[in-house]
């Protein structure tokens, strides 16, 4: 029988990954998306058939986090197998300029799909992956961090998560429901937004290689992350519902590199010194910092036989090549649309 998977936040980065492996592996996939005015389904494109057709396995179903009526008439008409919850309003940044909807996407949104997955839970097994976040762990009280660590979050975004990842435990603790916090350390990818660091970082340096732009401006040099690859991370979450009993785990490299670094590795790859076009910029300080986040994944290992397959030199290095490319597609398109001028002047 084809197992059936719910996901929100399909169109990010690691929904679509998700979407690809639940595939791959014969799920029938269904995703939420929000209604908007313009298209943001670029990253899922490439896996879309015509609900139509025969042979489609992915359907997409307008959708908000925040309003628990409809994420609850889904829930109950899809009947699910397994529900992975990775909507957010997921920028740390801007979590603190939008404290109020950050908490009621993240936290609000979580206890929606949790009150769905227990009323379906009465009539067949569903289980959910809630997506935590290293940055519950906010200003660490030891390290590396590990799921017992006590959260101290330093933003908006990290309360919002820590509130979603106790309903998480307290669903599965009252009510049976087989709910489960994957804490994921940063896992970054081609397919990240480029409004966050690592994605900032290597789109600009490849621009700036190919006469593009000429300068990156970037907040705090010094904060140190875990950094994987956002899809062995997917890979974690799945094989977290496929676990006997419902655990909460860490999934990391248990490697840390500064922002500062991360930007060595890239523009060297490039044969570029970063200190040339980096410039700090006030704006994009945090009114509190996470200093140093690094996560021991030893359960992961043990129980699930997970581990990271990309380190963040190589992480660096697969984001270097797909974004110059789409650098060096921009200076394509620029030169011939000037050519196209020079030919009907």
């Amino acid at each position: 029988m084809t197992r059936r998977a719910l996901i929100t936040g399909i169109t990010g980065q690691d929904g679509s990954y998700l979407a690809e492996l639940l595939l791959e592996k014969g799920y029938e996939v269904h995703g939420i998306v929000r209604r908007s005015s313009s298209f943001n389904t670029a990253r899922i494109e490439h896996l879309y058939k015509d609900p139509h057709d025969p042979s489609a396995r992915m359907f997409l179903h307008y959708g908000d986090l925040t309003d628990g009526q409809n994420i609850s008439r889904l829930v109950h008409e899809l009947e699910p197998d397994e529900i992975y919850n990775l909507g957010a309003q997921s920028h740390v940044r801007v979590s603190f300029d939008e404290p109020n909807y950050t908490l009621q996407a993240v936290g609000r949104g979580a206890l929606n799909v949790l009150e769905a997955a227990r009323q379906l839970n009465k009539r067949k097994e569903v289980r959910v992956y809630q997506a935590s976040s290293s940055e519950m762990y906010g200003d660490v009280v030891e390290t590396p961090q590990r799921e017992t660590t006590p959260f101290r979050p330093q933003s908006p975004y990290a309360c919002a998560k820590v509130y979603a990842f106790y309903q998480t435990v307290n669903y599965r603790e009252a009510y049976n429901l087989f709910a489960v916090n994957g804490i994921l350390f940063n896992h970054e990818s081609p397919r990240r937004g480029e409004t966050f660091v690592t994605r900032k970082i290597t789109r600009a340096a490849t621009r700036i290689k190919v006469g593009l732009q000429d300068k990156l401006f970037l907040g705090n040099l010094d904060a140190k992350r875990d950094w994987g690859y956002a899809k062995d991370y997917v890979e974690g979450m799945w094989m977290m519902l496929q676990y006997h009993e419902p655990h909460d785990f860490v999934l990391a490299t248990g490697e840390t590199y500064s922002i500062r670094q991360f930007l060595d590795f890239s523009f060297e790859y490039l044969g570029l010194d970063w200190k040339k076009y980096v410039e700090m910029d006030q704006r994009y300080l945090r009114p509190t910092e996470v200093n140093l986040l690094l996560g021991d994944c030893s359960k992961a290992k043990q129980l699930l036989g997970w581990q990271p397959k990309v380190n963040c030199q190589g992480l660096a290095k697969l984001m270097i090549d797909h974004d110059l490319s789409l650098a060096e597609a921009e200076v394509a398109k620029r030169d011939f649309e000037r050519r196209q001028l020079r030919l009907s002047a």
